[in-house]
C-alpha cells in the first residue's frame, strides 16, 4: 500500500509539472511569429463572412458590415506597427479611439482580433456562430505561450476600440434607412418588380448612408443612362437587343462566367408549387475573400492584410453608396421586364434579376472600386485562381490580375441577361474612381517609414 501511495503522488507530482511547463509564459519574440499568423486574422474574417451568408444581408448592408469590422481589427494593431497609423481623420467624422498603455505589454494580434470580432458579434444576429468559434480561436494564444495577463490587457484594449467603432457606426443614419419601401410609378422605362418572386426593392435610401471616404454620395456620378426608346436602332433598343440576342445563344464560356460572377445574396429557386432560397457570398464578400486569396500567396504580413481588408473594404462601400445613388434617381427597368413585354414574353435571363433598378451594374462598380485598392496594395499583374465560391457549386477561375477578374465580373452581368452594356461601362469607371479615391484620402502608411 505504501509504495502504490508513493507512486500515485509522484504521479500527481509530475502531472503538475507538465500542467505548469505547459501554460509557462513565454517572451514576446517567443511567441509573436506564431501569434501574428495572418491565417488567424483570415480565420476571423471567415467567420464573418459565414455569418454574412447566413443572416441573409444584402450587399450594401454586408460591405457596411464589414467596413467596421475592418476598421476595429485596423485600428486596434496599427499603433503597434512602425509605418502604419490611425485613419483617424480620414475616414470621415471618425475620430482615433483609445491607445494602449505605455510601458505595458500587449499581443497586438489578440487586440486586433477581439476588436474585430466584436464589432461583427454587435452587428449581425447569428451571434452563435462567434460563441462556438472564439473560445477555441483565443486558445490559441495560450498555447503559444502568452501571458495571461498580456491576454487579458490585449483584449480589453481590443473591445475599448471596438466600442468606438461601434459608436462611430451609430451615427451613420443606418436606423434611419429602415423600413422604407421604393415605390413603383409604373412609368415606361422604369423599374418594376421581376420574377420569380417580385420582391421590393432593396436599400432604397442607401445614398443617405454616411460615406467612408467620398465627400458625397453623387460625387462620381455617371453618365445619364440611354432614355427608354423602343424605336428601331435607338441607342436603348440596341442594348437591349444586345441581352436579347446573347441570352439566346450563350456559350458555355459565358455561361460559366456569369454563374461564377453571381454572388446573389439570396436566390429565390421555384419549381412548381415549390420555392425555396439559397444563401450565397454578397459580391462584396466575394471580394474580401480575393484580397485573402492573394494576400496569402504574396505571404502578406498580418498587418497588410489588415490593411488590404480594410481599404477594401471602404471601396466597397463607398462603391455601393456611390451605385445605390443612381439606381434609384435613373430607376431602369431591368431587361426581362421589357424583353418579356415587347418582344418574348418567354425570354429568361441566365441569372435571377436581383430586387433593385438595373443603372449603373453594382458588380461593375464594386469590382472596379475594389480592384483599383488591391493593384496598389498588392501589385499589377498577379496571377490567381480564385475558388471562392466552390463549396456552393460555381467552380473555380484563374485570372492574370485584379482588373482582369473585375473585368469578367462586370461583362457577366450582361451574359446573365441582367444589365445593359452601359450599365457595365460606366459603373466600372465610377468604381475606379471610387478606389482611387479612397487611397488618396485614406492614407494608412507613415510617410518615409517601410511596412512589413
Amino acid at each position: 500500500m505504501k509504495i502504490n501511495k508513493v507512486i500515485l503522488c509522484n504521479w500527481l507530482l509530475a502531472l503538475v509539472l507538465l500542467s505548469a511547463a505547459g501554460c509557462q509564459s513565454a517572451k514576446p519574440e517567443e511567441y509573436m511569429p506564431k501569434a501574428s499568423d495572418p491565417e488567424r486574422y483570415n480565420a476571423c474574417v471567415n467567420k464573418l463572412t459565414e455569418v454574412v451568408i447566413h443572416d441573409i444581408f444584402s450587399p450594401p448592408v454586408a460591405s457596411r458590415i464589414y467596413s467596421y469590422a475592418n476598421l476595429a481589427g485596423y485600428e486596434a494593431m496599427a499603433p503597434f506597427n512602425p509605418g502604419f497609423e490611425s485613419l483617424g481623420g480620414k475616414v470621415k467624422t471618425f475620430k482615433s479611439g483609445p491607445q494602449p498603455e505605455v510601458g505595458k505589454e500587449y499581443c497586438y494580434p489578440i487586440a486586433g482580433a477581439k476588436a474585430f470580432l466584436t464589432v461583427a458579434h454587435a452587428l449581425t444576429f447569428s451571434t452563435n456562430f462567434y460563441d462556438d468559434f472564439e473560445p477555441e480561436f483565443y486558445k490559441q494564444f495560450e498555447k503559444d505561450g502568452v501571458p495571461s495577463d498580456v491576454i487579458e490587457r490585449s483584449m480589453a484594449y481590443g473591445e475599448a476600440v471596438a466600442k468606438n467603432v461601434l459608436d462611430f457606426a451609430a451615427k451613420d443614419h443606418y436606423k434611419q434607412t429602415r423600413g422604407f419601401k421604393h415605390t413603383v410609378t409604373n412609368d415606361e422605362g422604369t423599374w418594376v418588380p421581376t420574377p420569380p418572386a417580385y420582391m421590393d426593392a432593396a436599400e432604397p435610401k442607401w445614398n443617405n448612408i454616411r460615406c467612408w471616404v467620398m465627400d458625397t454620395c453623387n460625387q462620381f456620378m455617371p453618365p445619364r443612362p440611354f432614355a427608354y426608346s423602343m424605336a428601331k436602332g435607338s441607342p436603348y433598343e440596341k442594348e437591349l437587343m444586345e441581352v436579347y440576342e446573347t441570352g439566346k445563344k450563350l456559350s458555355k464560356e459565358q455561361s460559366d462566367i456569369a454563374y461564377f460572377w453571381d454572388d446573389n445574396a439570396f436566390v429565390m429557386n421555384v419549381a412548381g408549387h415549390v420555392s425555396y432560397a439559397s444563401k450565397k457570398m454578397t459580391p462584396g464578400g466575394h471580394w474580401i475573400a480575393i484580397a485573402q486569396t492573394v494576400g496569402r500567396q504574396q505571404k502578406l504580413s498580418l498587418m497588410r492584410m489588415a490593411e488590404a481588408y480594410t481599404l477594401t473594404s471602404f471601396a466597397l462601400a463607398d462603391g455601393f453608396i456611390a451605385c445605390w445613388d443612381e439606381k434609384y434617381r435613373s430607376r431602369t427597368v431591368r431587361p426581362e421586364t421589357v424583353i418579356n413585354k415587347s418582344i418574348d414574353p418567354k425570354w429568361a435571363p441566365f441569372l435571377q434579376t436581383p430586387p433593385f433598378p438595373e443603372y449603373p451594374s453594382g458588380h461593375s462598380t464594386i469590382t472596379a472600386a475594389a480592384a483599383t485598392v488591391l493593384t496598389q496594395l498588392i501589385g499589377d499583374s498577379i496571377p490567381f485562381t480564385d475558388s471562392t465560391e466552390y463549396k456552393y457549386g460555381h467552380g473555380v477561375r484563374s485570372f492574370k490580375s485584379f482588373y482582369d477578374a473585375a473585368n469578367e465580373a462586370s461583362v457577366s452581368r450582361l451574359y446573365g441577361g441582367i444589365h445593359y452594356r452601359s450599365a457595365l461601362e460606366n459603373g466600372s469607371v465610377m468604381g475606379k474612381k471610387v478606389g482611387q479615391y479612397v487611397l488618396e484620402k485614406a492614407k494608412t502608411r507613415k510617410s518615409g517609414v517601410a511596412v512589413k
